[in-house]
C-alpha cells in the first residue's frame, strides 16, 4: 500500500462520514512510470477538478487529436496550436503516452470506488513527482559518450464524491451588517 499527499479534512466531511473516510474517497497511484515527466505534469493539471466522466472523454478526444493538452508551466519549445485557444492558452500538445498512463490510473479509481457513485466522482487530488532518472549512453563520434537519460514519474489519484450542497439561507433569518 502506498502513501498518499492527499489529506481529507474532517471540516469538508463532517463529523457522520468521519468512520467511512475509505469509502468516500477512492483512490489510485501509478510508481515508476516510463513516461515524461513533464508530459504527464500538463496532462495531469488538464483533467484536474474535473468529473471523471468527463475527464476519461477529454483524454479519449486527445488521443484522437480533437483536443490538445495546454501546456502552461513546461512550456519551452513547445509548438502553438488553435486546440489551446479553448484554454486559454497558445501552447499545446497530444502526449499519448502521457494520457494512457492517465486514463488507466482513473479507470482503477474508479473501480476501486465500489460504492460509491461513479458518475459523480470529481478528480479532487491528482499529483505528479519525478522519479529516480533512468541511465543509458549514448556513443558519439571521437569516442566520447554522452548520457541518455529517461524521466520516469509517480502518479497518485484521488476521486471524492461531491458533499452535498448547503441551502441558501432566507431572507428573513439572514444576518445583517451594521456599519
Amino acid at each position: 500500500m502506498t502513501k498518499y499527499n492527499y489529506k481529507i479534512s474532517e471540516s469538508s466531511k463532517g463529523l457522520d462520514v468521519l468512520y467511512l473516510l475509505d469509502f468516500v474517497v477512492c483512490k489510485s497511484s501509478g510508481n515508476y512510470l516510463r513516461t515524461h515527466f513533464k508530459n504527464t505534469h500538463e496532462t495531469a493539471m488538464a483533467v484536474k477538478g474535473m468529473r471523471l466522466t468527463k475527464a476519461l472523454a477529454y483524454l479519449a478526444d486527445v488521443t484522437d487529436k480533437k483536443q490538445c493538452i495546454p501546456f502552461r508551466r513546461f512550456n519551452g519549445g513547445v509548438g502553438r496550436c488553435a486546440q489551446a485557444k479553448q484554454h486559454g492558452t497558445t501552447q499545446g500538445r497530444w502526449p499519448v503516452k502521457s494520457v494512457d498512463f492517465i486514463r488507466t490510473l482513473l479507470l482503477n479509481a474508479k473501480a476501486n470506488g465500489e460504492g460509491l457513485n461513479t458518475d459523480a466522482l470529481v478528480i479532487k487530488h491528482i499529483q505528479v513527482n519525478q522519479a529516480p532518472k533512468h541511465r543509458r549512453r549514448t556513443y558519439r563520434a571521437h569516442g566520447r559518450i554522452n548520457p541518455y537519460m529517461s524521466t520516469p514519474c509517480h502518479i497518485e489519484i484521488v476521486c471524492e464524491e461531491p458533499s452535498m450542497p448547503v441551502p441558501k439561507a432566507s431572507s428573513s433569518n439572514a444576518m445583517s451588517v451594521v456599519a
